[in-house]
């Protein structure tokens, strides 16, 4: 039967992780000869220079189209695509650069960075460090900040988040509380103090922003304004959150075998693009100085080592919704794909007295 587990970093199940030993402990990674992982870490401004101006220039277009055409019909599917590279296509755009790896130079990963942040309303200092520790701690329970679907799952947070309803009332919510100077125990535990000021003045700065906006449409009785600034992390979200579930859905917990707790799934083209290949998600793991535009070819040098990818974005949902509606009728289970006769065993040595990360298993 399965126990509701306490997923925030402030419980006891962080303390629980640290007593065994699953913060910030020592991962699986396949072996990979020094010469391939020097060439695959080769860093280039090139790539992703091509991707984000496409990616910016497609925003410019498609915000200009729904301006000019703003009142008719014609508008919608000017603001579909707009709305779906401002509130999805932005996440693999932060996830990079912050990463400081889709671009050599530095400047260039701080601008788009900041560009992302603003259209996800993620707070950047907060969500570099959030992320840092997600990969740190890849989905143990009590330490990972970015655990985007619990055992039992809520199935109505899960749809929910296609429309963006509830991270964005709880993203608004952060924003506001730090521009009032407030940081939370959650964030302290994870942020060094030093970083806490930029918290607060970048949530000012964005306030400021949002309430120009809203002068801006009040005084054009339109809200035009908000189609172009804010809206769109709302309607536009769905791809996000669709490839994003993927990542980690239905896989297990509280182990430190990227195989086990992360999934690979082979997309198409499109969205790829969105999502800037981090559908090598189990390479990004083991691998994360890699740059997304060597993902595919580090996926060649290492898949005898890992699970076969999942073959498309259907065939993941079809892995994890059954898994889903059996943690929902109260089996504590998980998917556990099978390796290939090439590699080398899962590791799951840390996670045999944990009673709620492999306690049953389905392949």
């Amino acid at each position: 039967m399965i126990t509701k587990r306490d997923y925030s970093i402030t419980g006891p199940e962080a303390q629980r992780a640290i007593d065994r030993g699953l913060a910030a402990a020592e991962w699986y990674h396949t072996e990979v000869p020094r010469a391939v992982m020097k060439e695959l870490m080769q860093r280039s401004d090139g790539p992703a220079i091509r991707d984000n101006l496409i990616w910016l220039g497609l925003l410019l277009v498609t915000g200009i189209g729904g301006i000019a055409f703003w009142g008719t019909w014609w508008c919608v599917p000017f603001f579909f695509v707009y709305g779906v590279l401002y509130g999805s296509a932005s996440d693999s755009r932060w996830h990079e650069c912050g990463h400081g790896t889709a671009f050599k130079t530095a400047w260039m990963n701080k601008v788009i960075y900041q560009i992302a942040c603003f259209m996800l309303i993620r707070n950047p200092t907060t969500w570099k460090w959030s992320h840092a520790r997600h990969h740190a701690d890849t989905i143990i329970v009590g330490r990972d900040v970015e655990i985007a679907v619990m055992r039992p799952p809520v199935l109505a947070r899960v749809i929910l988040s296609f429309v963006g309803i509830v991270d964005v009332w709880y993203a608004l919510g952060d924003m506001v509380r730090n521009a009032l100077g407030n940081v939370s125990d959650a964030e302290k535990s994870f942020i060094p103090k030093g970083e806490w000021p930029k918290v607060v003045r970048v949530a000012r700065i964005w306030v400021a922003i949002y309430a120009a906006t809203a002068v801006v449409a009040i005084a054009m009785q339109s809200i035009l304004p908000f189609m172009l600034i804010g809206l769109p992390r709302l309607y536009g979200c769905w791809h996000m959150v669709m490839v994003g579930l993927l990542q980690h859905g239905a896989l297990a917990e509280d182990v430190t075998d990227h195989r086990l707790n992360t999934r690979t799934v082979l997309m198409n083209p499109i969205s790829r693009f969105l999502y800037s290949d981090m559908n090598y998600h189990v390479e990004h793991h083991m691998f994360p100085v890699v740059p997304y535009h060597a993902l595919e070819r580090l996926h060649e040098a290492i898949k005898h080592d890992l699970p076969p990818p999942t073959p498309s974005i259907i065939a993941g949902y079809r892995e994890m919704i059954p898994i889903w509606l059996r943690q929902l009728r109260g089996e504590d289970i998980f998917l556990r794909k099978e390796l290939p006769p090439s590699a080398k065993p899962y590791r799951e040595d840390l996670q045999v007295d944990a009673p709620m990360s492999g306690a049953g298993a389905a392949e």
